[in-house]
Parts: C-alpha cells; structure tokens; sequence
C-alpha cells in the first residue's frame, strides 16, 4: 500500500511568519496536533508541532505570543512523498521516533501528512504496535 492510500489531504498550512497563537489556533479548528510550514510557493521548509509550542517555547520560560512558526523550524524536515510504500514511511517514523510525517509531490510542495493514527486506522495491528513502540521510547530534551 501507498502513503497516497491513507495520508490526509485536506490538511492546513502556515507560513514562517504566522504567529504560534495562528498555529495553535489552527491547529485547534483543524483537530490536529501539527501544522505544515510554506514558503510562498507551498514548499515545506517545516512543521510545528502542539509539542514543539509546549516543550521549545513554554517550558524554556519563552512567550509564545511572542514567537513565530519560523521561530520554531530547524534543520530539515523528514517528509515523504506518496509513492511510497506504507511500510517504508513506517520505518523512517520509527528511525526518527516522529509521529506524523509530512507527505510532498515531485515540486516540493505540501500535498498531505501521514500520522500515527493514518498507520492505526489503515495499517495492520503489528505494525501499528510496533510503531507506537518505537516512536514511544524515550528521548533527549526537544
């Protein structure tokens, strides 16, 4: 199976700029807990996650008010495109211990994300607990 089989499509994007209470807002509207970072031409240049706002800003003493999504992206995104197989995108989840990852066509552009949830609802039992296993164990500070 594809990632294109089971990543969700109608998904909301930011852009660097958008203040974190957006993000936090959108995140709210949408019922998700992380939102794809776009330059102006719909790349991904990253993604913010309810964690990134809780652990990168609020629990160093940072106001989010204050701060942007592009105040909370580093390094490179690990993204996916939908070619790929379920069980490709499942090991680089664990390998990275991420639990959603961003889904791009050939132009770079934002086209889906493919979650935890996507892997349980669609994917099969074993995989689904081998995922949450891995991606679960623990971790350095963010």
């Amino acid at each position: 199976m594809q990632i294109r089989e089971i990543m969700t499509r109608d998904l909301a994007c930011c852009r660097p700029e958008q203040s974190l209470q957006e993000v936090a807002r959108m995140m709210l509207e949408s019922d998700c807990g992380a939102i794809p970072v776009v330059d102006q031409n719909q790349q991904l240049v990253g993604i913010v996650t309810d964690r990134d706002i809780t652990c990168r800003t609020v629990a160093r003493g940072r106001n989010p008010l204050e701060m942007t999504a592009g105040d909370l992206i580093s390094g490179s995104v690990i993204c996916a495109v939908p070619e790929m197989d379920v069980d490709e995108v499942v090991e680089i989840m664990e390998e990275h211990q991420i639990r959603r990852v961003p889904v791009v066509d050939a132009d770079g552009h934002c086209c889906g994300i493919v979650s935890q949830a996507d892997i349980a609802l669609k994917g099969g039992d074993e995989e689904t607990a081998e995922l949450v296993r891995e991606v679960s164990q623990p971790t350095a500070s963010v």
